[in-house]
């Protein structure tokens, strides 16, 4: 076979920023091969542009026929950034047999916000016994309810050991409004209702993002005659078809950085690192051991939200080189404060805008006084409209003024109430809020060179002005705030990197990080008595501007640091390397003596014997899980069953409680022929 006809793989990642492409043969080498990468702008508004922009550009690098491509697969950190930014779609949730008490557990009412809830009687005891089921409240709702969301969350009392209730219910709101709909047991057979709840209702807000991902990718890859499966990267790692992503986005959180950890293994070889990956937005720390990325057994926590979707043990931190530059409140010595809110970086705005953002920037520098709104300035996304629904009157208005050119924000902003409006607006996706960023301060000190210089200056200069406690500019010039804002970033680095690992020891990492002792070894601090603090293994940097963020490093981690020559792709590299990875769980119980029930899938069936039940639990999650690795895109797929039971001893007899079966099914995806 020419090297022309090897079959080769497009490994695509959708991030913050930018979208990266990266061309790979497995055929070249122990280890394969990178044949060609490239970068472009993330499109928000239409992220076809974006991916195309990076397919093309290697496929001309390349000189390759896109017909030889026989597998593409695909990471993001598009969910993550949402939950980290608050944003998703506006959802309803429908909880059945809970209190509105049950809203205060788990930060299940912090993460509904103003969404609307529905109470209706019904659900299930923990044998799978149902209480009397009343639909009736959802169903007048449901005419209202459908002007205003873009989709349902359906979460059920004990749901995992008997779902009819929430099929039901969502049989009910699919044949009323035709709307996503998503049901707690189809993403976790884990009891705990309330994190169950928030977990779905995240995944709801995350249909229509992770829908338009796929659609625009599909849609580009028939474009240039690319007839090969689409995979997207879920959160720990492992491969799933697009199709099965789209229903479960929630699981595709951590996909990029689990990507990357894939890729970074694959890149150095070390078995044993701190694998920090720094993007626009997120900053985001795991552990390697033994060549694998360690898993949170609890379930993935982003945003701040502890959700049950099993990931990567990945810390994300709102810490990017697009992250919002901005002064600590009544200091006299302000420190600068870093993220975690994604600004569009003045000199990206000046780029894509030209005078309409440098005239404004020039006429705030006019002004004899530097004012609280300098620098900023707000734009609309571009999203569909219909993602607009459900606005207020305030939003609707001030939503109505913004416009697809910057509008400086003291332009547009008269009280402190239309400031917290327009938050509203930038936490539904809808307007991108344009300022002073880390990618700024790089452009100013000629270290970046992408974006328009001009307008990251004059961003410098504004910021530059600000005053202290004793009312004198903070910086004497914007080389001067550059440097300020590039030390802090590296500094700020060093402690997401060490509060990752404190924690991982078991300690509380960021109470560790900012006691006293900890700084002053960090700071090297001079003294009678020295102190030092170092990692046992080396930090992996990736992401594009990790040769320039991470330079400083080691001196305040106590180890070195490796920056892979392909960093700033190593998620797309990643994204094509690993493999497909489902599991399927059921459970046994045994509501009364001599009577062993399973709960598996979507089904609850009794037997008159424990070994009678177990064998036909351990059938039922073999064929689910083998159908589910069929969905998620491998038809090679080797399944695995374990079981777990829990059992006490009564005067020497064995008294059987419960049994946990699971089936785990692995495989490489399966590839055009």
């Amino acid at each position: 076979m020419t090297a022309k006809t090897k079959p080769l793989f497009l490994g695509i990642d959708t991030g913050g920023t930018y979208t990266d492409a990266v061309l790979w043969s497995e055929a070249e080498g122990p280890h394969g091969k990178v044949l060609a990468k490239a970068k472009a702008l993330t499109t928000r508004h239409d992220l076809a542009v974006g991916i195309s922009g990076a397919v093309d550009a290697v496929l001309a690098k390349a000189g390759t026929d896109p017909a030889a491509i026989k597998l593409v697969s695909m990471s993001t950190t598009l969910a993550t950034n949402a939950l980290v930014e608050g944003q998703g779609g506006r959802v309803a949730l429908v909880m059945i047999g809970f209190s509105e008490g049950d809203l205060a557990r788990d930060g299940l009412k912090a993460a509904l916000g103003t969404d609307p809830v529905v109470f209706c009687p019904g659900g299930h005891d923990v044998h799978g016994n149902a209480a009397k089921l009343d639909l009736s409240g959802l169903e007048a709702a449901l005419p209202e309810l459908e002007k205003s969301v873009s989709g349902f969350a359906v979460c059920a009392y004990f749901a995992t050991r008997n779902p009819a209730h929430e099929l039901a219910a969502r049989d009910l709101i699919r044949e009323r409004t035709g709307l996503p709909v998503t049901a707690s047991h189809e993403l976790s057979a884990k009891l705990g209702g309330p994190r169950r709840a928030l977990t779905t209702l995240l995944n709801a807000r995350l249909i229509s993002m992770i829908d338009r991902l796929v659609a625009a990718t599909e849609g580009f890859l028939a474009a240039r005659g690319i007839a090969a499966p689409l995979m997207v990267v879920r959160g720990d790692g492992a491969l799933v078809s697009a199709a099965f992503a789209r229903q479960r986005p929630i699981e595709t959180i951590l996909s990029g950085p689990a990507a990357s950890l894939v890729g970074a293994r694959h890149m150095t070889g070390l078995d044993n690192a701190v694998v920090s990956d720094i993007g626009g937005t997120t900053t985001d720390v795991a552990v390697l051991d033994g060549g694998r990325p360690r898993l949170d057994p609890e379930g993935a926590t982003v945003g701040g939200f502890r959700t049950m979707v099993e990931a990567v043990a990945m810390r994300t931190f709102g810490l990017g080189g697009d992250s919002e530059v901005s002064l600590e409140d009544g200091a006299l010595n302000p420190r600068i404060l870093l993220g975690p809110r994604r600004l569009v970086p003045l000199a990206l705005a000046g780029m894509m805008h030209g005078e309409a953002v440098t005239s404004e920037l020039e006429r705030q520098l006019r002004a004899p006084n530097p004012g609280r709104m300098d620098g900023r300035l707000a734009v609309r996304t571009g999203v569909p409209e219909r993602l607009a629904a459900g606005l207020t009157g305030a939003e609707a208005k001030l939503y109505e003024m913004i416009g697809v050119v910057p509008l400086a924000l003291d332009r547009l902003l008269t009280s402190n109430a239309q400031n917290a409006t327009l938050n509203r607006l930038v936490s539904r996706g809808l307007v991108h809020v344009a300022g002073f960023t880390p990618s700024d301060a790089a452009h100013v000190l000629g270290k970046q060179a992408n974006w328009d210089a001009v307008s990251a200056r004059l961003g410098a200069e504004l910021f530059a002005r600000k005053r202290d406690g004793r009312g004198q500019s903070i910086a004497a010039s914007p080389e001067a705030i550059a440097e300020r804002v590039l030390t802090t970033l590296t500094r700020l680095s060093a402690e997401v990197i060490l509060e990752t690992a404190f924690a991982e020891d078991g300690l509380d990492g960021a109470a560790t990080v900012a006691h006293a002792l900890v700084q002053r070894a960090v700071d090297a601090h001079p003294g009678i008595a020295r102190l030092s603090v170092a990692l046992d293994r080396p930090v992996i940097g990736l992401g594009a501007s990790a040769p320039l963020h991470y330079a400083g490093l080691p001196p305040l981690v106590g180890n070195g640091c490796v920056v892979p020559e392909d960093t700033d792709v190593a998620n797309a590299l990643g994204a094509v390397v690993g493999q497909v990875r489902v599991s399927a769980e059921a459970r046994v119980s045994q509501p009364k003596e001599g009577l062993f029930r399973v709960a598996s899938g979507e089904s609850v069936r009794d037997f008159l014997s424990e070994a009678a039940a177990i064998a036909a639990a351990e059938t039922d999650v073999r064929a689910i899980a083998a159908g589910r690795a069929r969905d998620a895109g491998t038809d090679s797929a080797e399944i695995e069953v374990a079981s777990e039971f829990r059992v006490s001893t009564v005067e020497g007899q064995r008294m059987f409680i419960e049994a946990h079966v699971v089936a785990v099914a692995s495989g490489r995806p399966r590839i055009a022929v």
